[in-house]
């Protein structure tokens, strides 16, 4: 905080210079304090900014997560720490619950929403960059369970992440009828918070197949040896963006810009690679 320091010359110039200066500095504090109030609310996207505060669920690898030394690391928030380089902002990872993302978002807590977040179905909720990754939802099953194909899920019980775009493929009634007969099938469908209860669950023969994002899956079983598999038929395709503030097109232009650069430059693809999703880049290509 600022003192104001005076020098007093002489007590008649003292009295008239501080009565000056209380009425000119409680004025410009409260029009400052007014204004960062305004700003931190307006739909008016911020253009003198010196950090970038990006919302990601903390338990989707390898988009973003904890790592057991505690640190928020994955491929996403590589992305977003390279763009806050290039434009000189301080990245700030913040955590979110997943179903209060557009409660964040909408209060300006964050300035976008950057982890594994698909575009489809929601192309008119959110000013998005373009895709950069493709992605499709899949089936994760014990490799002994006998599940072979979709057909094979009839009277099985399915876990799915809440708010994901595995549970919106499978009761999503729009343009959707193939999906739905499928989720018809199963003997439930159950909500969970995070892929780790889903695959504790799994292993424990709570359920008998999760449903979720291919990139995550891979990433899952990867850490998993050969307990699990992923089904060949795909429940559903989509990509991946990131998600502004509806209206926000001038920090979306901004953030886009420098995702091109990093595409042009090999940037993007390096940090893919680190992440061993390389083959589901669409930026660039």
């Amino acid at each position: 905080m600022k003192k104001l320091f005076a020098i007093a010359v002489s007590a008649a110039m003292l009295l008239s210079f501080a009565a000056g200066c209380n009425t000119t500095s409680t004025s410009t504090n409260t029009s400052s304090s007014s204004d960062k109030k305004a700003a931190a609310t307006s739909d008016e996207p911020k253009t003198d900014r010196n950090t970038f505060t990006v919302g990601f669920d903390a338990e989707f690898p390898p988009y973003g997560y904890q790592d057991d030394n505690g640190e928020y690391v994955g491929f996403d928030l590589d992305l977003a720490a390279e763009v806050c380089k290039r434009n000189g902002w301080e990245l700030i990872k913040k955590p979110i619950d997943w179903d209060s993302k557009d409660l964040e978002l909408g209060s300006g807590t964050i300035d976008c929403i950057w982890n594994g977040f698909t575009i489809n179905g929601r192309e008119d909720a959110y000013t998005w960059t373009e895709a950069y990754v493709d992605n499709s939802q899949v089936f994760v099953v014990a490799a002994d369970s006998g599940i072979k194909t979709k057909a094979d899920l009839e009277g099985k019980t399915v876990a799915v992440q809440a708010d994901s775009s595995a549970l919106a493929a499978l009761t999503d009634e729009e343009d959707n009828d193939e999906n739905l007969a499928l989720a018809d099938t199963f003997a439930e469908l159950i909500e969970v918070p995070d892929y780790n209860t889903a695959f504790m669950n799994l292993e424990a023969g709570a359920v008998d197949a999760i449903a979720m994002d291919i990139g995550v899956a891979n990433y899952q079983l990867s850490s998993r040896g050969d307990k699990y598999v992923i089904l060949d038929e795909v429940l559903s395709a989509e990509e991946y963006g990131v998600g502004f503030k509806l209206g926000n097109t001038e920090l979306r232009d901004t953030v886009q810009k420098t995702l091109n650069e990093m595409a042009e430059d090999g940037t993007f693809m390096k940090i893919a690679e680190k992440w061993e999703l390389q083959d589901s880049v669409k930026l660039g290509k």
